[in-house]
């Protein structure tokens, strides 16, 4: 290896399966000690553990690295200060947080329970802010500075039966869009990955998607993580461990002004919008009637053979 991260000491989340544990594993080979923080939930979030944190921290340990860790409730802002704390307590500092953990609760949106809602939102979203808002209180006091790796999710655009996660993955984008904006002068970069991996999470999604192992875009997080992108801030990256591809930033296309110069009348809105500002396309509409129709060919076709 490397040693991309040495003498970094960096905490991850959901590091104790899939993508986190990945993750924190890249970490301490690439020289880092590293925070190991997981609850070792099912993927909806119940029959907590401590023990899934706990195995990976020996991995680390038996192939020479450097690791403890913390198990409890991310959306609790005392676990994400304890997370924080660890490092900065038995290392010094906190370099990095990675924030992977989360849950999910399928549902449609007519059909979702509040606490369906609620519960997916924070252990997401809020499971984000308590590690951003602890760590970014250090980080800002260190000559260093520090790094805050944020987990998103193309379902950041829509979800047809996740509106309580995609919810999430948009606040996701916007808190660490605005952690960039604000902690830059302090030397903080803030970054988000939208991963496309072969996880639990994604085993019920019920047609192809382009994904690698989940050990594939620990690369991508280390790199983030690491002096060579300390000026790379603000951007959400897709990752599928063979293909990285980078958003747009948002900004407003087209606009029309009120002819008095004062308001619009619902009449000239009605008039003017459709032809003067217009609408943009919802690329998913079509990426889900392909999808769609594939999937009724396939079956279709398996109805066929089977008949044959």
């Amino acid at each position: 290896m490397a040693g991309h991260l040495a003498g970094k000491n960096i905490a991850v989340t959901g590091a104790g399966n899939g993508i986190g544990r990945g993750i924190a594993l890249a970490c301490a080979a690439e020289g880092a000690n590293v925070v190991v923080a997981d609850y070792g939930v099912t993927m909806d979030g119940s029959d907590p553990s401590s023990e899934v944190a706990d195995v990976v921290v020996d991995e680390i340990l038996a192939a020479g690295g450097t690791a403890m860790a913390v198990a409890g409730d991310v959306s609790e802002m005392a676990v994400g200060q304890r997370i924080v704390d660890t490092a900065v307590q038995n290392w010094g500092t906190i370099d990095g947080v990675v924030c992977v953990a989360g849950i999910v609760r399928e549902r449609m949106l007519f059909n979702m329970s509040e606490e369906e809602f609620d519960h997916v939102v924070s252990v997401h979203l809020k499971g984000h802010f308590t590690l951003y808002r602890a760590a970014s209180a250090v980080m800002r006091k260190q000559e260093t500075g520090g790094s805050l790796v944020g987990f998103t999710s193309g379902a950041f655009v829509a979800s047809t039966a996740q509106a309580n996660y995609s919810a999430a993955k948009g606040g996701i984008v916007s808190l660490t869009r605005s952690a960039a904006f604000a902690l830059r002068r302090y030397g903080i970069n803030a970054n988000c990955i939208a991963p496309a991996a072969m996880t639990r999470m994604s085993e019920n999604v019920p047609f192809e998607i382009e994904a690698g192992g989940p050990e594939a875009i620990a690369p991508l997080a280390v790199y983030l993580l690491s002096d060579a992108a300390r000026d790379t801030t603000a951007q959400i990256y897709t990752c599928t461990g063979k293909r990285i591809a980078v958003w747009n930033q948002p900004e407003e296309l087209r606009h029309m002004s009120a002819d008095d110069g004062e308001m619009f009348t619902v009449d000239e809105i009605a008039e003017r919008l459709p032809t003067a500002i217009g609408a943009e396309e919802m690329p998913m509409f079509a990426d889900l009637e392909r999808r769609m129709r594939e999937m009724a060919e396939r079956k279709a076709a398996e109805g066929a053979g089977a008949a044959s």
